[in-house]
C-alpha cells in the first residue's frame, strides 16, 4: 500500500442516460381508462364515499375496498393550479413552453395532472375552463390526451350539470398492457475523490483514500468518512490483487448485452484488494465457474484501451484464511 499524489486531471464530468422498458399488465379499472382514451372516453371511479376520482384507481383510498364502479365525466374542465415550462425537455408532450396543469374535469372530484397549451404564462389562471385535445393518431395511453387547451367559451352558469354518467367499461379490442419506456438523462460528476479514482484506473492502478481517524481506506473513495464524517484526503494505492470474499453465479444473460457479454455461467464476486477496507464487485474469469470460492486469491486482468479491470483471475497463490477476510462477508 503506497501513498499516491493527487490526482491531475481535475474532476470529472459525463452525460449519463438511464433508461429500461417496462412492461405492465392492466387490471379492468386501468384497461377501462386507457381503451376509453383510445375511444375519445373519459372514464373514472366512483368511491365508497361518492368522490369521483380520475385517473380512476383500484382500491378506495378511504376503506381500501375494491372499486369497479365507472363512471364517464366531460372532456372539459377547470384549472384549479399550475406552473409554467418554459424550457420543455426532450420527450415532454409538448416541444413549446407549456403549463403544467391539475384539471378537475366536468363530472370528477379529483384533479388529472397534464399539460396545457397557451401563449404564455399570462394566459393561465387558476379557475380557467379548458378541454382535451385529443392526439391524431391513439394507441390506449394517456399521450392520447395531446393536452388541454382554452375552452373558446365559458359555461352557461344557468345550465345543469349532468354529473357523471355510469359505465360498463366495455371496448371492443380492449386495452390489456402497456409498454412504458423509463428515461433519465442527467451529467454525473463523480467529484474530487472518485475523480481521482477514475484517473488512477485509466493508469491501471486502484486509488483509495484513508480516514485520518479510523484509518480505514475506501476503494472507491467517497471523499469523506460515513463513520466518522470526517474528509478522507490521504490518497493510498492498493492492490493490484485481491481476495473474494463472497460471490454469485449470473445464469442468465442481462437483455441488450452486446456480442461481448460473458458466456453464462459466470462469477461475479465481492473482492476486497490487498489494503483495501472495503470489498468491490468484479467479474471471476480464467477457472470454471464452479470452482470459485471464498478466499480465492485474483488480480486484474486489463483490456487493450480499458478505463477498469474486464476482469479478475485466480493468481495462483493459496487461498486466503478466513480470519483475513470474515469482516468482509
Amino acid at each position: 500500500m503506497t501513498d499516491v499524489s493527487p490526482c491531475p486531471g481535475g474532476v470529472w464530468r459525463a452525460p449519463l442516460v438511464v433508461e429500461f422498458p417496462f412492461t405492465r399488465s392492466l387490471g379492468p379499472v386501468q384497461s377501462a381508462f386507457l381503451t376509453g382514451l383510445r375511444e375519445g372516453v373519459v372514464l373514472g371511479v366512483r368511491t365508497s364515499e361518492g368522490t369521483v376520482m380520475v385517473p380512476p384507481v383500484e382500491y378506495d383510498p378511504v376503506t381500501a375496498e375494491e372499486i369497479r364502479d365507472l363512471v364517464e365525466v366531460a372532456a372539459t374542465g377547470t384549472v384549479t393550479t399550475w406552473a409554467w415550462n418554459a424550457r420543455p425537455r426532450p420527450h415532454q408532450p409538448l416541444d413549446t413552453p407549456f403549463a403544467w396543469v391539475l384539471v378537475r374535469l366536468d363530472g370528477a372530484t379529483t384533479a388529472l395532472l397534464h399539460v396545457l397549451d397557451a401563449p404564455g404564462p399570462e394566459a393561465v389562471r387558476s379557475g380557467m375552463r379548458v378541454r382535451v385535445r385529443w392526439a391524431a393518431a391513439r394507441t390506449g395511453a394517456i399521450t392520447d390526451i395531446a393536452c388541454f387547451e382554452p375552452e373558446d367559451r365559458e359555461p352557461d352558469p344557468g345550465a345543469e350539470d349532468p354529473g357523471p354518467v355510469p359505465h360498463d367499461g366495455i371496448f371492443a379490442d380492449p386495452v390489456t398492457r402497456i409498454v412504458t419506456e423509463a428515461r433519465l438523462d442527467y451529467t454525473y460528476s463523480p467529484g474530487r475523490a472518485q475523480s481521482a479514482y477514475l484517473d488512477a484506473l485509466a493508469g491501471r492502478r486502484t486509488v483509495g483514500e484513508r480516514c485520518p481517524s479510523c484509518h480505514q481506506v475506501y476503494v472507491p473513495p467517497r471523499g469523506a468518512c460515513p463513520t466518522c464524517g470526517i474528509a478522507t484526503t490521504d490518497r493510498v494505492e492498493v492492490g493490484p490483487a485481491g481476495t473474494v470474499t463472497t460471490y454469485c453465479v449470473v445464469n442468465i444473460t442481462a437483455r441488450g448485452a452486446g456480442s461481448d457479454a460473458p458466456e453464462v455461467p459466470y462469477v461475479y464476486a465481492h473482492i476486497v484488494l490487498d489494503g483495501a477496507g472495503l470489498a468491490l464487485h468484479g467479474r471471476i474469469g480464467g477457472i470454471p465457474y464452479d470452482q470459485v470460492r471464498m478466499g480465492l486469491r485474483v488480480e486484474p486482468v486489463w483490456t487493450e484501451g480499458g478505463r477498469h479491470p474486464d476482469h479478475y483471475r485466480p493468481t495462483g497463490e493459496p487461498d486466503a484464511a478466513y480470519d483475513t477476510y470474515k469482516e468482509f462477508t
